[in-house]
């Protein structure tokens, strides 16, 4: 599985050349997954995201406690990127809505502006 973005041209949603931000992704499929997240972790490589797939859209938080590296995050609402936020390391937190919650390594969400599309794709 891989983490595609797609930037918006012009205002046109998701109509840019896409790029891959992630080719490594971890689904967090479970309560005991989703709750622990990142939390011990040291580092995560470059080409990594842990995703978050919800049924449906709602308000999501995103904590760092016990988060040792900066991360970005990417909140999704029916593959449009609602909010893209950078997290410190141990204080950061974050609220937006989503269905979907990406992290990624600090700096891979840096050309992701909300609006461009995001998809975890096979492959």
């Amino acid at each position: 599985m891989r983490v595609v973005h797609y930037p918006s041209i012009g205002g046109e949603s998701g109509s840019g050349e896409p790029s891959v931000l992630a080719t490594q992704v971890d689904v967090a499929d479970s309560i005991p997954s989703r709750m622990r997240g990142l939390m011990g972790s040291r580092s995560i490589p470059d080409s990594y995201a842990l995703a978050f797939q919800f049924g449906r859209a709602k308000t999501r938080d995103v904590h760092m406690l016990f988060v040792f590296f900066p991360i970005d995050v990417l909140w999704v609402v029916d593959g449009v990127v609602e909010r893209v936020e950078r997290l410190r390391p141990w204080l950061g937190f974050a609220r937006a809505e989503a269905d979907l919650i990406v992290e990624l390594p600090a700096g891979t969400a840096d050309d992701v502006e909300p609006g461009d599309r995001v998809r975890l794709e096979d492959g």
